[in-house]
């Protein structure tokens, strides 16, 4: 089976999205559709700002879901799924592909998510930090030890889950996994702790959203974050959407389970190679490519 998976926050790039829209009408019609929803001149930015531009999340996650889904919409009749999945901000675009969401309701969710994500971040100084080369029950087991805030919140491949709380906790955390042997444990330079508790205001806001949002029966299974299983009926893809912003990507577990079920084919539809990369480490054994 040929699953399409899509990346998440951290895949921007300074000029993306620009061959898209030089190259089909199509591309040029739905970002400036984009363009008119957001209220902004988010083409702009992608095209020609800095990666400091668009390190702001109110930018990053629109970006990054426009790139993905207008790419998949150019492929036209070619683009035929089985299955997706996306990493975090990434299952919006995953919901699109599948038909569960209109490209008009994703988007003005997404830039709500971002919205939303950004004030909670501004509301208590938080961070994340990428654990490298120790068993996910040994940094499980830590964060829980560990006074204050601290979680796993990326299950990003064996040997590579990011940890998400508050800032005194994540230093803390981050010295006790080096003295039990993580390879690294190292700071991201992220806004906040997402996929945290501390992501509560903004879950909060966002189920709002989503609770008034029409979604559809998909064409095909999603693979979600939170569950790391095929969901295909539209009140359960809501319910773990909303629960994905406090709760672990289980990203692993989810190409595991894909993989599983017959999935044989990965392609990556969006900016960067990360996926690509994490395939790599979870299963060797099959195909992963990308579009971008």
């Amino acid at each position: 089976m040929k699953a399409y998976i899509f990346p998440g926050q951290g895949a921007q790039f300074s000029g993306m999205g620009l061959d898209l829209f030089e190259g089909s009408s199509l591309a040029q019609e739905l970002f400036n559709q984009a363009n008119d929803i957001l209220g902004f001149s988010i083409t702009d930015i992608m095209f020609e700002g800095s990666a400091e531009d668009l390190k702001q999340t109110k930018v990053t996650q629109p970006a990054i879901f426009l790139h993905s889904v207008i790419l998949a919409k150019t492929l036209g009749d070619d683009f035929k799924p089985e299955m997706v999945a996306g990493h975090s901000l990434g299952e919006f675009s995953a919901l699109v592909a599948n038909g569960a969401l209109s490209f008009e309701a994703a988007l003005e969710l997404v830039s709500q998510r971002a919205q939303a994500m950004q004030k909670a971040c501004e509301l208590q100084p938080s961070t994340m930090a990428a654990v490298l080369g120790l068993e996910d029950k040994i940094v499980e087991d830590t964060c829980a030890e560990t006074p204050g805030i601290v979680v796993a919140a990326n299950y990003n491949c064996p040997g590579q889950l990011v940890i998400s709380g508050e800032i005194e906790a994540i230093n803390q955390a981050c010295a006790s996994l080096t003295e039990k042997g993580a390879r690294r444990a190292l700071v991201l330079p992220v806004g906040g702790a997402f996929h945290s508790p501390l992501m509560e205001p903004a879950r909060e806001q966002l189920a709002a959203a989503i609770e008034n949002t029409a979604f559809s029966t998909p064409t095909c299974p999603i693979y979600q974050n939170v569950t790391a299983s095929a969901v295909s009926d539209p009140a359960e893809i809501k319910n773990n959407l909303i629960a994905q912003l406090t709760a672990p990507v289980r990203w692993t577990q989810t190409i595991q389970q894909m993989i599983a079920d017959g999935g044989t084919e990965f392609i990556e539809i969006g900016p960067g190679k990360v996926l690509q990369g994490l395939m790599r480490k979870i299963d060797r054994s099959v195909a992963a490519s990308g579009m971008s």
